[in-house]
């Protein structure tokens, strides 16, 4: 059965480039704003596939088989 692991790992790494974003962020007129959308953007991201693969890790239906007999 597979784990909910990588979703703590891609976590780790998605603030490690949030914490890097708010550093590194070039000073200027529009430093809040670019700081802002590069870190909204990163949790997003990572939010849209945090659910796409919890959701195919655990689905709400199971597949159903069908038996076809002929």
């Amino acid at each position: 059965m597979s784990s909910s692991l990588p979703v703590v790992f891609v976590l780790v790494i998605v603030l490690g480039l949030m914490l890097g974003a708010w550093l590194f962020t070039p000073k200027g007129p529009q430093q809040t704003l670019v700081r802002t959308s590069v870190m909204l953007a990163l949790s997003a991201c990572y939010l849209m596939w945090m659910v796409t693969y919890l959701a195919q890790l655990h689905p709400l239906e199971r597949p159903k088989r069908t038996f076809v007999t002929e």
